[in-house]
């Protein structure tokens, strides 16, 4: 159905600090529902933090009753160790969102500036400021929370696109 309201919740994954979002796309209308950080403590053990990334985003999924998730790829930085365990972090939100029964999408961070801000080279505080157009209930989120609710509004858009695309080959 083109006009079924669908929640979708964008993750930006950080060892430190996950930002998650949580939007309403209904056609082509966009809603801010919440948005946040999971933000496990530095003196637990690396497992216990990937453990309690995890949990944070199924209770994320389960408390707004997510239907889809989206997650931003890793980038390879110019530290592999680094590199290595935001991917172990990405891990930890992807299981966290697959374990709550939701289909996972996965977007290049050029990929969403491009959706959001129209340039797949824009910094964060352009991705901050198209975010808070796009969703003033939002009330100017900030960092983490910011990337991830773009996440979403990616995903939001080519979910849109993917549907009027199989709807138009139906037609044909």
């Amino acid at each position: 159905m083109a006009n079924e309201t669908i929640r979708i919740v964008g993750i930006d994954p950080g060892l430190r600090k996950t930002g998650w979002g949580v939007i309403a796309s209904e056609g082509s209308r966009l809603r801010w529902i919440a948005h946040g950080v999971i933000a496990p403590s530095d003196t637990l053990p690396f497992s216990e933090r990937l453990l309690f990334l995890m949990k944070g985003i199924q209770a994320v999924c389960h408390d707004y009753q997510a239907d889809e998730a989206a997650v931003e790829e890793v980038f390879v930085n110019v530290n592999p160790a680094s590199t290595l365990k935001l991917g172990q972090a990405r891990g930890a939100v992807i299981l966290g969102a697959a374990s709550s029964g939701l289909s996972v999408g996965e977007y290049s961070a050029n990929l969403i500036k491009k959706a959001v801000v129209g340039a797949g080279h824009a910094d964060k505080s352009q991705v901050a400021f198209m975010v808070a157009r796009l969703l003033p209930q939002s009330n100017g989120v900030k960092a983490d929370a910011a990337d991830a609710l773009a996440v979403a509004i990616t995903h939001a858009q080519l979910r849109k696109r993917a549907l009027l695309e199989t709807l138009n080959k139906g037609a044909a």
